[in-house]
């Protein structure tokens, strides 16, 4: 199946799940999450959950790194040439939800660099067993991805196990190093 078509597939997916199911399977994916030897680095980059089209609820997560003491970035998106800017979250940032409805910081606080990040969290509709994955299509997170440290560790939460064919991919693409679902964890070299 072709990206297209399994970006058509997995939006369908998770358009038929409910509010209630969205929100067990998110706390599930967050529970999953704390099982892993991810927790002593200083820098996470979170995505914050664009409701409209059915995402895990972040918020868990939030709650998780926030309990834990750690630095939360988040990014603003730039429509013109599809890259971010990434943002510290601190009590004085303002979140306000672009005409995409994607929740984002206003853009003023303190910047972080791509290279000051070490556990990144990334948004996904699907993945193979290789770890390549397929987002909405206009490649933020993988231009976003490319400009961070080898080493960083990129974990895919998503509410789908990886799916059986391999993902045609480009040089554009990065893959994942783990994929955390609501009941399992999945590795793609690394432990």
């Amino acid at each position: 199946m072709d990206k297209k078509n399994l970006r058509k597939k997995y939006k369908e997916l998770r358009a038929q799940l409910t509010d209630q199911q969205i929100e067990d399977y998110s706390l599930d994916i967050a529970n999953q999450l704390v099982t892993l030897d991810i927790w002593n680095d200083k820098m996470y980059h979170l995505f914050l959950s664009i409701e409209k089209q059915k995402e895990i609820q972040t918020d868990f997560i939030l709650h998780v790194l926030q309990g834990k003491d750690k630095n939360v970035v988040i990014s603003k998106s730039n429509f013109e040439d599809y890259s971010m800017n990434h943002f510290l979250l601190t009590d004085d940032t303002l979140i306000e939800i672009n005409k995409w409805g994607i929740p984002e910081p206003d853009g003023n606080g303190i910047q972080i660099n791509e290279n000051q990040l070490d556990v990144i969290f990334i948004p996904l509709l699907a993945c193979d067993h290789y770890g390549n994955r397929i987002g909405y299509g206009k490649g933020f997170y993988d231009r976003f991805l490319k400009k961070c440290r080898p080493n960083a560790i990129k974990i895919g939460l998503s509410f789908f196990h990886p799916i059986d064919s391999e993902i045609t991919t480009t040089t554009d693409d990065v893959p994942l190093n783990i994929l955390v679902c609501t009941d399992k964890i999945f590795h793609f070299g690394y432990k």
